[in-house]
């Protein structure tokens, strides 16, 4: 019985692949009237009997496409598509070997209003600058969302933290019908929007105002993702709501409702949770899981979040957003967010400091908290006069108040383990901001050659008001022994105003050949006041005015930048060569202090950028970058900060401004035949007299920092990609991806009057795989390891070295019907750190869905960090220490959860049509 059952399951498993014969079809696609070769054109097969995809592939330079793959079909429906060709299908009925010879496509003179012709259901599009994807074409699971369509694209990479990347270039943001949803953060549509309702993926390089008005590609530095609505679901009602409970009080809340109409969108979300999520994910499977570090990424920075940063939080937020366009019209969108968080952090932090002639420790533990709560906005307004006029707003403003508290202890010993001083602090904030910034730019085409003339103005009025209260207690021991006690109340208030004014016309010299001129015009004021009260025993209150530590200055910053540039805009080669002037005046009027100064600055800068076209599949893209970089009002102004008392920082009026280098080279190519890509890239980073801070430190081991102008500091990166793709007979995939990576840097500081340099070197080889069984099975293991290496110049102090390890697996089933199981399995070890700080940790999540309710509803149990091994922590270098770092992090619980979603859309389902010729 026992082997029978055993029997039974592996019929079940491998009876389809068994069955299943290998089949290859080849031949070259030209144009019927010119039988020039027609490249890129898509070949692809279908199932006669369901129109499912069986296999696809482009053809080459040359027009010569193979299509091969392995199915239990007799027979297909090959179809030919190419943009501006009529497609062409064929009836194939399938051999070991088919050679088609010449396939001619005919040119499509025109299509007529209202047929629908067959290229609709085309899995992939390549255009000039756009690849287009089928979302129909790629299997997935039902009720799976954007995200987990977009793994199954080839040469798209979705990473464990929602990170997308297309042939190892970042999606900067993902668009829906061309517009912003919600915010620029692309997880945001990824996670919240079901695959159901999407018609088409477009993958574009990501675009200027100026490039998308005029026609131009793009840089090609990031990747945009733009999703189109099907028809038939582009009018109607979506919405999801989900609700949860667990162990230790962990709650999560969220909501998220869109209304579509044609080209109008109107969308609400809202949630509320103390388990560190973002709030906008409605995964079947992983959701209301909070992130493993405290940390929030894109989800903080696009206003979904309000937090510190750190620790745990409670978060409650809601927004609105609006979408709306006409062709050749007008394109608006704006969003506003309301968002409050509470957040704890408890950390513990071991630092090694290192000196010229030894060294000394710092030992600290903090306990922060702090509230905040925020409302923002923003808007996209875009006009278009007429063709060739462009007039676009951009508006956006935020209100934050924040309140938080931070109790810090700290001991500093030498190398024998002897106490040499300690600190005890207590601050508390209480901050207000607001910021306003708009941009207005103005585009007028002059001509059809490429001639333009545009022309920009922003606005950035930020306030920022706080109210510090300072309690320290420093002491020192031994022959020096002193004690310092503070009891300091700061009213902080800083305006800033900066406006700029910029102008750009084209010239073209020819065709494909173009001179830009350009002028920028920028001027930024700041204001700053800081009152400094210390505490009157006496009368009992903050009234002891202390004028050494107080500031009220204006600072001024005026740059004007013209700038000359010559372009290529051809089909293989694009590159544009650019020289800029640079004039800086830095001014500051101090009313109290004596720190008044006046400096100015003229640089001439390059810039430079390249991109090679080898075919459609293959680019190499090549930058070269110049920028100035401006020391802060804060590392100019000569007024101590005692915020630490033992570390005291102190500016320098005398600061000249650092000139970065920045080289940068990305390769990548996608072999659509072989379902391979690879790409690579390298950057490097030199930076001429860069802002440092140097240290000095005395006999005590008491700290004061100063700044200066060092050489000698560079950083960079560099790393290859490739990923594989297997599919059989659309039962069995896999994905596989290598990407070894390095970084290396070299640090520079002036400790003592000696000169410090720290280089370092980490390689971080990774290795990962998605497998897929009839969406019934997901595997996805990954295994990183990362050798990190750093040399210090000094003779008496070792160098570091350690070993970093990641592994992860996570395990998804779909079977039995109705019934989801997933585990989440991360092992982390880190190597090398101080004694109380744990090195590794096995984390895992788990949970059981049902859906119910045919599918509209899920319930669902979560276990979330089963094994109660969830840490944090982490070992950082620099040229003058070794810091150990742990905080707090969520922990195990358990969670119970009820997701549901509703949906009504309105219109009619597209139609198919087309021509079909039998062989």
């Amino acid at each position: 019985m026992h082997k029978a059952f055993k029997a039974f399951v592996l019929c079940i498993f491998f009876t389809p692949i068994l069955s299943a014969q290998e089949f290859k079809i080849t031949g070259t696609v030209k144009d019927s009237d010119s039988q020039l070769p027609l490249e890129s054109t898509t070949v692809y097969a279908e199932s006669p009997r369901d129109s499912s995809l069986v296999a696809y592939t482009i053809s080459d330079v040359n027009g010569f496409f193979e299509l091969e793959d392995r199915t239990s079909l007799k027979s297909v429906n090959l179809f030919f598509s190419y943009n501006g060709y009529k497609t062409l299908v064929m009836k194939i009925d399938l051999k070991p070997e088919t050679k088609l010879g010449t396939v001619q496509l005919e040119a499509q003179a025109q299509q007529l209003e209202g047929v629908n012709v067959v290229g609709e259901r085309v899995p992939i599009t390549v255009k000039k600058d756009t690849l287009e994807f089928n979302a129909d074409s790629f299997k997935t699971r039902p009720d799976a969302n954007v995200e987990d369509m977009l793994k199954k694209l080839p040469g798209v990479d979705v990473d464990s933290d929602g990170k997308i990347t297309v042939n190892g270039k970042e999606v900067s943001q993902v668009l829906v019908n061309g517009q912003v949803f919600f915010s620029n953060d692309p997880k945001v549509a990824a996670k919240s929007l079901p695959k159901e309702v999407i018609d088409k993926i477009q993958i574009t390089d990501t675009k200027t105002k100026t490039q998308e008005f005029t026609g131009e590609e793009g840089d090609g530095e990031s990747k945009t993702i733009n999703l189109t609505i099907k028809k038939d679901k582009n009018k109607g009602i979506m919405g999801r709501v989900s609700a949860g409970y667990g162990t230790d009080e962990r709650y999560q809340l969220n909501g998220l409702v869109n209304y579509f109409n044609d080209t109008e969108r109107v969308s609400f979300i809202a949630s509320s949770n103390n388990i560190n999520n973002s709030g906008f994910s409605f995964d079947e499977i992983y959701d209301m899981v909070g992130r493993t570090r405290g940390g929030y990424d894109g989800a903080r920075e696009s206003g979904l979040l309000n937090n510190f940063g750190n620790g745990i939080t409670t978060s409650s937020n809601a927004g609105a957003s609006y979408a709306n366009a006409e062709k050749g019209k007008y394109e608006i969108d704006g969003n506003y967010f309301f968002g409050y968080s509470d957040s704890f952090n408890d950390q513990m932090t071991s630092r090694e400091n290192i000196l010229p002639d030894g060294r000394f420790y710092s030992d600290s533990e903090s306990n922060f908290s702090g509230t905040s709560n925020s409302n923002r906005g923003s808007a996209n307004l875009e006009f278009d006069i007429d063709e060739t006029l462009r007039i676009s707003l951009q508006p956006s403003m935020s209100v934050n108040r924040t309140e938080s508290y931070n109790l810090n202890s700290s001991v500093t010993t030498d190398e024998a383990g002897n106490m040499i001083n300690s600190n005890n602090r207590t601050t508390t904030d209480d901050g207000f901001q607001r910021n306003f910034s708009n941009r207005l730019n103005i585009i007028k085409k002059l001509d059809t050659l490429g001639r333009f003339v545009s022309f920009g103005f922003s606005n950035t009025n930020n306030e920022d008001r706080n109210v510090s209260n300072l309690n320290s207690l420093r002491e020192v021991f031994g022959e020096n022994a002193n004690i310092q006690e503070l009891d300091q109340l700061s009213e902080v208030s800083n305006k800033r105003d900066g406006y700029e004014l910029q102008g750009e016309y084209r010239h073209p010299i020819s065709e494909k050949n173009f001179l830009d001129f350009e002028y920028q015009y920028s001027h930024d004021n700041r204001v700053n006041s800081k009152l400094v009260n210390d505490f009157d025993e006496e009368v009992g209150e903050y009234s002891l005015f202390n004028e050494e530590l107080s500031s009220n200055f204006n600072f001024k910053n005026i740059q004007q930048t013209p700038s000359i540039g010559f372009r290529r805009n051809g089909e293989k080669l694009n590159f544009r060569v650019a020289a800029e002037y640079q004039f800086t005046k830095l001014s500051n009027e101090d009313f109290l202090q004596d720190s008044n100064f006046s400096k100015s600055y003229k640089n001439l800068l390059f810039n430079a950028r390249l991109r090679y076209s080898f075919g459609s599949n293959k680019r190499l893209f090549a930058r070269y970058r110049s920028n100035l970089n401006l020391p802060s009002v804060n590392q100019l102004q000569p007024i101590p900060n005692v915020s630490n008392p033992l570390n005291i920082v102190i500016g320098n009026p005398g600061l000249s401004p650092g000139i970065n280098h920045n080289i940068n080279i990305n390769y990548n190519d996608f072999n659509w035949k072989e379902r391979t890509g690879v790409y690579a890239y390298a950057q490097v980073e030199f930076q001429n007299d860069r802002v440092s801070a140097i240290s000095t430190t005395d006999e005590n081991f008491l700290r004061t920092t100063r700044f200066a102008n060092i050489d000698g500091n560079y950083n960079g990166w560099a790393g290859f990609g490739y990923s594989k793709e297997v599919k059989k007979d659309s039962v069995f995939s896999a994905k596989f991806n290598l990407r070894p990576g390095m970084n290396f840097s070299r640090q520079v500081s002036l400790t003592n009057n000696v000169r410090l340099e720290a280089k370092s070197l980490d390689v971080s080889p990774y290795l990962s795989t998605t497998i897929n069984y009839k969406e019934m099975v997901e595997f996805e293991p990954g295994y990183g390891i990362s050798f990190n290496n750093t040399k210090y110049n000094l003779d008496n102090v070792e160098d570091v070295k350690f070993t970093s390890q990641n592994a992860s697996l996570r395990l998804t089933t779909y079977w039995p019907k109705n019934v989801i199981f997933g585990n989440d399995i991360r092992y982390s070890y880190n190597g090398n750190v101080g004694p109380g700080f744990r090195k590794d940790a096995v984390f895992w999540n788990m949970s059981l869905g049902l859906e119910i309710l045919k599918k509209k509803a899920t319930v669902k149990i979560l276990a979330y960090d089963l094994l109660d091994q969830n840490i944090n922590t982490r070992r950082t270098t620099g040229e003058d220490f070794i810091q150990d770092f742990q905080g707090t992090v969520l922990k195990r619980y358990f969670m119970g959860s009820f997701t549901y979603k509703f949906d009504q859309f309105g219109g009619a389902k597209p139609s198919r049509g087309g021509r079909f010729r039998s062989l």
